[in-house]
């Protein structure tokens, strides 16, 4: 249906450093990357085939609004980040808020077809130890999203508080998927939080509520532990979609990481569903793509039993103590189609593993590979924005 065409593997990971207003800071990464996020608009598959057919719908526009609407009154400078980067690249900013919906808008729309169900998905390696403080985590996403990717180092600064938690400067470094906000993939800020993200499809999605790109946005701007609960639990009006988030803080006396699952509510509907697990100094955790602790109907099939192949493949290693053992893991090509790296060379490849992010939290470092971990070195390792 498109005409832009793949290419193969980059070896090209490009970085932004900008700083402004949230509007500027948009505007920069729509202007530095916008041939990019042009190309990214014509490729992708859900947002051609599903998600713009049901945006032209009246339901969907009126799902579209309502979800709009609520975000601006949250988060109003995240609106305006994105309508920056809308103008910097040119493009519609419907379209980008459409890639921010996600599945919000086929799922609220229950009659219409839905975009096929793939085995998408992340996979996330948690080690806490004295001497290995690692957070490990793959990118998988759709074969159209390769090479479409790039660094946002921003420093953001208001000349009054913002939105509904008041905040007036951001300092962070995030990963980003061409035309979306930082904050869904790996991440980390000035005040030593660092994250990864696991995608989960819910059965049960809402209109009118926070996106989880949002939140996860807002989640760029804590400074602290129990602030990052705060956002997660979104309260007023609580999460749309659902995800894992995977987290610590470097300087946290306790040094513990956290792995939360979160979900709508289908009870308290004003606030997100949270299931909060903590990892203690001395043990490890694995997360990927399904609810290990909440009790709720998922959508994606393929999505589940790709988690489970993951989460069993890691299970038959020793438990990682070192770098070495977590590139190891997350570089693993065994376990079939729904293995941990996902790379097996058919031109009809749906999904691939598009990089894998090593957080070092003894020595402040993240280093990015853009091939499998367990063959190749980083491709570049950058010092954490720790003050």
């Amino acid at each position: 249906m498109s005409s832009g065409k793949i290419l193969p593997r980059r070896q090209a990971i490009p970085v932004l450093y900008t700083r402004g207003t949230h509007y500027e800071v948009g505007f920069d990464m729509g202007r530095t990357f916008g041939s990019m996020i042009k190309n990214f608009l014509i490729l992708s598959q859900p947002l051609n085939e599903t998600y713009l057919p049901q945006y032209a719908t009246t339901k969907g526009r009126q799902i579209y609004n309502e979800t709009l609407e609520s975000v601006k009154c949250s988060f109003p400078q995240y609106i305006r980040e994105l309508e920056g980067v809308a103008d910097g690249a040119e493009v519609e900013f419907h379209k980008l808020f459409l890639l921010h919906l996600d599945e919000i808008l086929p799922q609220s729309l229950k009659h219409q077809p839905r975009c096929k169900n793939q085995p998408t998905g992340c996979s996330s390696i948690i080690v806490n130890k004295p001497h290995c403080r690692l957070l490990g985590h793959t990118e998988d996403a759709l074969t159209e999203t390769l090479n479409h990717y790039y660094f946002v180092v921003a420093h953001i600064i208001s000349d009054k508080p913002q939105g509904k938690y008041n905040v007036k400067e951001e300092h962070f470094m995030s990963l980003c998927y061409a035309g979306h906000l930082p904050g869904y993939t790996m991440s980390h800020n000035q005040h030593g939080l660092v994250f990864s993200i696991n995608t989960i499809s819910a059965e049960l999605l809402r209109s009118g509520k926070t996106p989880r790109h949002f939140i996860t946005r807002a989640l760029l701007a804590t400074s602290n532990v129990d602030d990052a609960f705060r956002v997660l639990q979104d309260a007023g009006v609580g999460a749309a979609d659902a995800c894992s988030i995977n987290f610590t803080f470097l300087g946290d006396p306790r040094q513990m990481f956290y792995n939360v699952e979160m979900a709508p509510n289908p009870e308290r509907k004003n606030e997100s569903h949270l299931s909060i697990k903590e990892v203690p100094m001395g043990s490890c955790n694995f997360h990927a793509n399904q609810f290990d602790r909440i009790h709720m109907d998922q959508a994606n099939e393929p999505m589940v039993e790709s988690s489970i192949s993951r989460m069993r493949t890691f299970k038959a290693f020793k438990p990682p103590a070192s770098e070495q053992d977590v590139r190891h893991m997350l570089g693993d090509a065994t376990g079939g189609c729904y293995c941990v790296w996902r790379e097996n060379g058919r031109a009809d490849e749906v999904v691939k593993t598009i990089s894998v992010g090593i957080f070092d939290l003894n020595a402040k470092t993240f280093s990015l590979y853009s091939d499998n971990p367990s063959l190749t070195q980083a491709h570049c390792t950058l010092p954490l924005l720790y003050k």
